[in-house]
């Protein structure tokens, strides 16, 4: 059930938009913002479905009349979804809403909208969306959702309510994993990489993420041999398992952690590790490295994830790395 998923991991935010319809205090325009997979577009569905409800109880839909059962299926004339259509949310998008809402409402007298990737909109739609936003129709109810609130217009942001939606605990993901049977090496690692439960499933049931995992492992092990023998990986093993971009920054992201876990040993916090089944062979790399260098080696790898995303070659990319690695 949505509400019980809900409830679980965004209790604070169903709590404060339950108690702005009991209230009858329902802003005109709300921005849901927060990481990925931490139930924003889940949650303006639930939303709108309260307020859409006719038989609702304690700001609470009731799953069973007309309205909620339309909105399950995706088809209620006063719910109006906008997602990006391609890369970006167009001004043609937006127009075609506006004009939809300057109809009355069919069902009800209520109408909602929920513009999916708000950030994602062009200058344009933006601009038009604001004049929507400046002078809100009579019970009209927008909710923006992002991942990004600083790409949204200032201009947009204060007409809106911004709720934060919290990434759900490491540890209640990593325990929900475990209750799943997912293997704890993996349950860890997928619970430091995502917030999204779903996602998680996915990454440790994928045989690609698995071997991916093996590779990093073991290029980290023969750079503390030789810079030389980790160029040789690279050309052997990484370049043909990492090719895509979002891939090969998933590999830095799975080299951050090994990072990150020897400092952890250091520290003496090796219940927060996240590779556990390489303790023993770490601890002694952990007793020898300072904890400076530890942490000039994170730098270097998140630069590093900086300039992929700045479209340098990837394989070069890692090359430097594994020289700055070296020290």
């Amino acid at each position: 059930m949505l509400f019980e998923e809900i409830q679980t991991f965004q209790p604070v935010v169903l709590q404060m938009l339950q108690n702005s319809i009991l209230k009858d205090r329902v802003a005109h325009a709300y921005l849901f913002e927060g990481e990925k997979g931490t139930r924003k577009k889940e949650m303006s569905i639930l939303f709108a479905k309260a307020l859409l409800c006719v038989n609702r109880a304690d700001g609470k839909a009731c799953e069973s009349c007309s309205n909620c059962k339309r909105i399950n299926h995706g088809n209620h004339p006063d719910l109006h979804l906008v997602e990006p259509d391609g890369l970006s949310i167009k001004k043609d998008q937006i127009k075609s809403l506006q004009e939809e809402f300057s109809k009355t409402g069919v069902e009800s007298k209520k109408k909602i909208y929920i513009i999916v990737h708000g950030d994602k909109m062009t200058a344009n739609a933006a601009n038009s969306l604001l004049k929507f936003l400046e002078e809100p129709l009579a019970d009209t109810t927008a909710i923006l959702i992002t991942e990004n609130i600083h790409r949204i217009l200032p201009t947009i942001l204060s007409r809106c309510q911004t709720i934060s939606f919290k990434p759900l605990p490491k540890e209640q993901l990593t325990k929900q994993l475990l209750e799943e049977g997912i293997p704890p090496h993996f349950a860890t690692l997928a619970a430091n990489l995502t917030n999204h439960y779903e996602e998680a499933v996915e990454i440790c049931q994928n045989e690609w993420f698995a071997q991916a995992r093996i590779i990093v492992l073991k290029l980290y092990e023969v750079l503390q041999k030789s810079p030389f023998q980790a160029m040789v990986k690279i050309q052997e093993d990484f370049v043909q398992h990492f090719k895509e971009k979002d891939q090969v920054d998933r590999a830095l992201d799975l080299l951050l952690l090994i990072y990150k876990d020897l400092l952890h040993i250091q520290l003496g916090k090796e219940e927060q590790l996240v590779y556990p089944d390489q303790k023993e062979n770490w601890k002694s790399n952990a007793l020898q490295v300072s904890t400076n260098r530890l942490s000039t080696n994170m730098t270097a790898i998140l630069e590093a994830k900086r300039k992929l995303n700045a479209n340098m070659n990837s394989q070069l990319l890692v090359e430097q790395l594994m020289l700055k690695l070296q020290g």
